[in-house]
This record gives structure tokens, C-alpha cells and sequence, in this order.
């Protein structure tokens, strides 16, 4: 399963103080490219993204979700650091 495969390498990577990781796939069936691989929506947490941009943040949860980018059409990422998070 995708969804616990992002959820293993995130929190691999970034220890992570909150994750979450929804598959919404199932809004998309149907769609072009739904069949190239699964939608998702991603919300984390984490000490690692402290002093980065929303844009660095991206690139390093594109960068451990390597292993698995051909399992993922759509990403959608909320990424925050937790002075930054609410949390």
C-alpha cells in the first residue's frame, strides 16, 4: 500500500512530530492520469524543516519519497516546522 509506504519514508526521514497522509485517490477515478498513479495529500511536522522555505521543505519530502514517485500522480503537501505549526 502507497499511503503506508509515504507514511514509512517520511517519517524515516524527518521524525516527524505530526504526519498525516490521506489518499484521495477515490475523488479521482476517472480522471486522466488517475491511472498512472495515486493522489495524495500530505500534512507534516517536523524539527528537520526549522529556517527552510515552504520550497526546500518540498523538495526534501519529493526527495525521500523517491522510492515511491511512480506510485504518486498528485501531491499535495502541507510542511511546517514546529515553531511554525500550531502544534
Amino acid at each position: 500500500m502507497i499511503k503506508a509506504k509515504i507514511e514509512h519514508l517520511l517519517s524515516e526521514a524527518f521524525r516527524p512530530v505530526f504526519l498525516e497522509v490521506v489518499d484521495e485517490s477515490h475523488k479521482h477515478a476517472g480522471h486522466a492520469g488517475a491511472s498512472q498513479g495515486g493522489h495524495y495529500q500530505v500534512s507534516i511536522v517536523s524539527r528537520a524543516f526549522e529556517g527552510k522555505k515552504s520550497l526546500e521543505c518540498h523538495r526534501m519530502i519529493y526527495k525521500a519519497l523517491e522510492p515511491v514517485k511512480s506510485s504518486i500522480h498528485a501531491l499535495a503537501i502541507k510542511a511546517s516546522a514546529i515553531q511554525n505549526s500550531g502544534r
